[in-house]
């Protein structure tokens, strides 16, 4: 049986990464080098992400990329929270030809990975540039774990983020994205994406995204279309939403940094403008990745369910609520309130 999901930290315990912003100061620190050697120095599968025509994972000229720091962020939340231990179930989305799955898998863990069904129309895009799986070919990185090895521990199923399907997908430890729920259409989209799928957590779980942050504004960004944008305050707004579902957020660290790195920003056509990719123009917009690290509590089974709850009650202006059915409508007037005596007395004499 693996471990209970909740982690206690020790007294002497090194304070673990919170919600923060990619920045150039992170590849001086021991946690990226410790996981970049896992995948910053290896050949990824033909046609994965970012590979070159000579196999190296990085292009040309580009020695920091905010891809690695994605992935070594995400291992390293992860890991500081108890969740990388054998016999552990993770459960990642969109995962393309990232090495996630195969590093997670070396450590012992069952891996359920997900993407876009092939004849999803959306997933020949991300085929084209490397970065959809259609099957579990397409995930194995042979230099960081034995196809053996890789065939016990991970699993691969079609899943839309869009339409959920907890049923199927089942209860996990863990559950991650690498920069995907921001491709969902509109900001919303993702949002409820997050929002949903805590359904797969276990109490105690974790689930720890990356996505897209506007760094020049906090008011206009890109709200609709194939890659949005979130903001500082579409995230807080998350975090409170994330808090009737008995889920806590934590508190996110929006430094973006001030080494050239971080402000010499990368522009279209990217990687050819002599600047390194950690920060990006976007939409017209400057932006990186940010971890969003999130906690399940341990007694989901009291919550209600999604469809009940005000999840729309932080959301920014023009974003469209969550629907509320005619129950719970009802429930939230002052009439019904007014009358939870009568009712009480009732169902006790009905009892």
């Amino acid at each position: 049986m693996p471990p209970p999901c909740v982690y206690h930290r020790g007294v002497d315990t090194p304070p673990r990464l919170t919600s923060l912003v990619c920045r150039r100061a992170h590849w001086d620190t021991p946690w990226f080098a410790r996981w970049n050697a896992f995948f910053g120095n290896t050949s990824p599968p033909s046609g994965a992400f970012a590979a070159t025509s000579g196999g190296a994972l990085l292009p040309p000229g580009i020695t920091y990329h905010r891809k690695l720091w994605e992935w070594a962020a995400i291992a390293q939340a992860l890991h500081e929270r108890g969740m990388l231990e054998p016999g552990r179930r993770g459960c990642g989305f969109a995962v393309g030809r990232e090495p996630l799955a195969c590093l997670f898998a070396k450590h012992g863990i069952d891996v359920l990975a997900t993407d876009l069904a092939a004849a999803d129309t959306s997933a020949t895009a991300w085929s084209s540039s490397g970065q959809h799986a259609a099957s579990l070919d397409a995930l194995h990185w042979p230099s960081i774990i034995d196809r053996p090895t890789f065939d016990q521990h991970v699993r691969f199923t079609p899943q839309d983020m869009r339409a959920l399907n907890p049923a199927e997908l089942g209860t996990h430890d863990f559950i991650w994205s690498s920069c995907s729920f921001e491709h969902l259409g509109s900001l919303e989209a993702g949002l409820q994406f997050v929002l949903r799928s805590t359904e797969l957590l276990r109490p105690g779980g974790i689930a720890v995204h990356t996505t897209e942050l506007n760094l020049s504004s906090e008011d206009d960004t890109v709200s609709t279309g194939d890659s949005v944008i979130y903001r500082q305050k579409d995230l807080t707004a998350l975090s409170h939403r994330l808090r009737l579902l008995g889920c806590g957020m934590e508190p996110l660290d929006p430094t973006p940094g001030t080494d050239p790195e971080d402000l010499e920003y990368d522009y279209e056509p990217y990687y050819e403008n002599d600047r390194q990719h950690i920060k990006m123009l976007l939409g017209g917009f400057v932006t990186t990745s940010c971890l969003l690290i999130i906690t399940k509590g341990r007694y989901p089974t009291h919550l209600p369910k999604l469809n009940t709850l005000r999840l729309d009650s932080h959301t920014t202006p023009g974003v469209k609520p969550l629907p509320l059915g005619p129950l719970t409508f009802l429930r939230n007037t002052p009439l019904w309130r007014a009358t939870t005596p009568v009712r009480s007395w009732l169902r006790r004499r009905l009892k």
